[in-house]
C-alpha cells in the first residue's frame, strides 16, 4: 500500500469509525488526463461509517472532504465517494 494511500485510510479512519474502508488507487486508469500530469491521484472510497445515518448524500460527501480539504489540493485529483450508514446496507 502507497504511503499516499496509507495516509487518505488513517484520516478516514479517524475521522469516521468506519465499519468498513475501502480505497482504491485508480490513477493509471487516467493516464495522460490533465490531473494526472500534476501527480496527485484518482481514488475510489466506500466507506460505511455510523456517521453518515440521517444525511443525504451531499453531506456524506462535504463529511469525507471536509475530512481530506487539505489533501485536495495537491495530493487527490478526484476521489469517487460511496457513503452509506450501517443500517442502509443489506443483510
Amino acid at each position: 500500500m502507497s504511503e499516499r494511500i496509507e495516509k487518505i485510510r488513517d484520516r478516514l479512519i479517524a475521522t469516521f469509525a468506519p465499519l468498513e474502508c475501502q480505497l482504491d488507487d485508480e490513477s493509471h486508469l487516467h493516464a495522460g488526463h490533465a490531473g494526472a500530469a500534476s501527480g496527485a491521484g484518482h481514488y475510489k472510497l466506500r466507506l460505511v461509517s455510523e456517521r453518515f445515518a440521517g444525511l443525504n448524500r451531499i453531506a456524506r460527501h462535504r463529511l469525507v472532504y471536509d475530512c481530506l480539504r487539505d489533501m485536495m489540493a495537491t495530493e487527490i485529483h478526484a476521489i469517487n465517494i460511496i457513503a452509506v450508514a450501517p443500517s442502509e446496507l443489506s443483510a
